[in-house]
């Protein structure tokens, strides 16, 4: 199997023959990937719930914002009842794992609250859940034609509606996916 350095900060793109009931279709932002595997956050799964229900939920004090009306994602299949704030910049927050100079992961409830008041990161997204490969599994997936992989953006990332996700990672990558084939191949 051929080395792959790591793809943290990079878009996980799932070929459009990938049928697995969660990850068709999606695009995965990799937070963390090492020899000891990955980890990532889906960024264009919306749930039904908004952050104004996560917060009322959680009993936290809102301030009256249209963010408050932004869908939760469903990071994925792991832990989906922990939350995982995707943000920049990269802040003081009490857990947090830097993914680059002005992009975070955080799971601390400080940065939840902050939200809620509005005086959080510019930009965030707020996900229940998360994706984890384990050590070599994220590297035979690719090996079989599940995913391709293209650095990231900070506009892909936070500016872009999710249903518009997939599309505009295929364009990153100057891709037509219609014209691409299911089938394993090595030049």
């Amino acid at each position: 199997m051929q080395h792959i350095n790591s793809l943290a900060d990079h878009l996980l793109i799932a070929m459009p023959s990938l049928e697995d009931p969660f990850f068709g279709r999606s695009v995965t932002y990799l937070c963390e990937h090492s020899e000891e595997g990955a980890l990532g956050i889906v960024l264009n799964a919306p749930l039904e719930a908004n952050y104004r229900e996560l917060f009322e939920h959680l009993e936290f004090a809102t301030l009256d914002t249209p963010e408050l009306k932004t869908k939760l994602l469903a990071g994925g299949p792991v832990s989906p009842e922990r939350g995982f704030i995707l943000h920049s910049p990269i802040g003081n927050w009490d857990s947090s794992l830097t993914v680059t100079d002005q992009i975070a992961l955080s799971t601390s409830e400080d940065i939840l609250t902050a939200i809620a008041l509005n005086q959080g990161p510019k930009k965030a997204s707020i996900a229940l859940g998360y994706a984890g490969w384990e050590k070599g599994q994220l590297e035979k997936e690719i090996e079989e034609n599940s995913w391709l992989f293209v650095k990231a953006n900070e506009s892909l990332l936070f500016d872009t509606p999710v249903t518009e996700i997939w599309q505009q990672s295929m364009q990153l990558l100057g891709i037509d996916w219609t014209q691409l084939s299911p089938q394993e191949g090595h030049a």
